[in-house]
């Protein structure tokens, strides 16, 4: 599989960073310890053609909250999901090692972040619902964006698979993509086909845009797991690989002005 087809893996990323289980009952590390622990961030080659650090929406969100609490790390990159399968199963990235001992999952990865930096970034029961719909119904439009939406494709074809052999640019790909709508499908996503999806995906960014504009971020003035959230996924559209869907993030200015404030305090 090419390096740049990672995106293929949010659609099985999404169900698996979506548990259940409260994110602060989850176990992770201790961050009960008097030195400072090494952080190495393992995922998959930076998007700096289109201005990111990750493809991934859940790596942008780990990249964005490690900075925003101050802790410092480094990454470690693969040429696939799978070279990490020994630290994660299910073969997923974001996987943060905390002096080796390895999370997975990027909201039990936040969990910890928040506690690790008590008072840097704010995760109420509130905050951590929106955290759990950005990662999964905002994630959803974000994929159906780069996967489904034939004005894309073109584009991220050349992005995701310009480097691979031929037979995989030829062949490979139009399978994976089928895969991912089919997916997109069962997830609701995409069952309405194009018009459906982008017309809820229009609603949904009206109600933010006019949400976003009662306080410099989501929930009052302090920096949330939901921003970061909202952040990982709505920024990944604002690229050009989806033009549409950048212009439709453009067109709402509190939601653009939200977005920018958050990037803005985040990208130190």
């Amino acid at each position: 599989m090419p390096m740049n087809a990672i995106n293929l893996l949010q659609v099985p990323q999404t169900t698996s960073e979506t548990s259940d289980t409260p994110p602060a009952a989850r176990r992770l590390p201790s961050t009960a310890q008097t030195s400072t622990p090494t952080l190495v961030l393992c995922e998959l080659r930076a998007a700096s053609e289109i201005g990111l650090e990750s493809h991934s929406p859940f790596c942008l969100k780990i990249h964005r909250s490690l900075r925003a609490a101050g802790l410092a790390y480094t990454s470690r990159h693969g040429s696939r999901p799978s070279v990490f399968s020994k630290l994660n199963p299910r073969a997923q990235v974001p996987v943060l090692l905390v002096d080796g001992q390895p999370i997975v999952d990027s909201s039990a990865i936040l969990s910890y972040i928040v506690d690790a930096r008590p008072g840097t970034i704010s995760a109420t029961a509130e905050e951590w619902l929106m955290e759990d719909w950005a990662d999964t119904s905002l994630n959803g439009f974000l994929v159906a964006s780069r996967w489904a939406d034939d004005r894309n494709w073109d584009r991220v074809r050349q992005a995701y698979f310009a480097e691979a052999p031929w037979f995989v640019r030829t062949l490979v790909a139009p399978m994976l993509r089928r895969k991912v709508v089919s997916t997109l499908v069962a997830r609701d996503v995409w069952r309405g086909g194009a018009e459906a999806c982008w017309t809820s995906f229009e609603r949904t960014l009206d109600r933010l845009d006019t949400r976003v504009r009662r306080h410099a971020f989501f929930s009052g003035p302090r920096l949330s797991v939901a921003d970061l959230a909202i952040f990982g996924q709505l920024h990944s559209l604002r690229t050009e690989l989806t033009p549409w869907q950048r212009d439709a993030v453009l067109a709402r200015p509190g939601l653009s002005r939200y977005l920018d404030h958050v990037n803005e305090a985040t990208a130190v």
